[in-house]
């Protein structure tokens, strides 16, 4: 079932503001490279993502959403690099959900976009199995500037605003799946 975005005039203004305000080239370069150097910080840290990818060198992986596209070209070490852009992408994934407001709340839930692939089945794989289990972790990061202890603490209050924000954005399903204890809805309990 296909679900509309509550805040429809959001969508709307997120659209007319995109198109009114185009970065120019190189600042959308400037942040892709930004990105492929957090993406290869984070595969530095998972050598099984590396020898995996390693065995793809030279295919290139094109990421897009709305206006935006992403070509990254795997390296003979197994992480990326931005890809010259006349490459012809092995594999191509599109992020099929246009609203950002939607997009947003299925992150926060937790859940996968919609994504449509196209391209190499192993090279697909590959790409899938690195998404599912390299994690970046961003306390160990933390420590190593702030030491272990406001690292640590830093990190439980993000953990606590993602779960909150989690449930906040994990609405009550129209299907009768409510809360704990099969509460569903405000009338449900009586008050809180």
């Amino acid at each position: 079932m296909a679900s509309t975005s509550p805040f429809p005039f959001l969508d709307t203004l997120i659209d007319r503001v995109g198109q009114a305000l185009q970065p120019p080239p190189w600042f959308v370069l400037e942040v892709q490279r930004r990105l492929v150097l957090m993406v290869n910080h984070v595969l530095m840290q998972e050598q099984e993502a590396q020898t995996r990818l390693r065995n793809h060198a030279g295919c290139v992986v094109q990421a897009s959403w709305r206006q935006f596209d992403l070509s990254l070209q795997v390296t003979p070490a197994g992480l990326f690099d931005l890809a010259e852009a006349a490459a012809t992408p092995d594999l191509t994934l599109a992020l099929t959900q246009d609203s950002p407001v939607e997009l947003t709340r299925t992150a926060l839930r937790g859940d996968k976009p919609p994504v449509l692939i196209s391209g190499g089945v192993q090279f697909a794989a590959e790409i899938n199995w690195v998404v599912e289990h390299v994690r970046w972790d961003v306390e160990e990061d933390l420590s190593r500037l702030l030491g272990d202890a406001p690292a640590h603490a830093l990190a439980e209050g993000a953990r606590g605003v993602a779960a909150a924000l989690r449930r906040f954005a994990g609405d009550r399903r129209a299907s009768g799946q409510g809360g704990p204890g099969g509460q569903d809805g405000p009338d449900a309990g009586g008050a809180r």
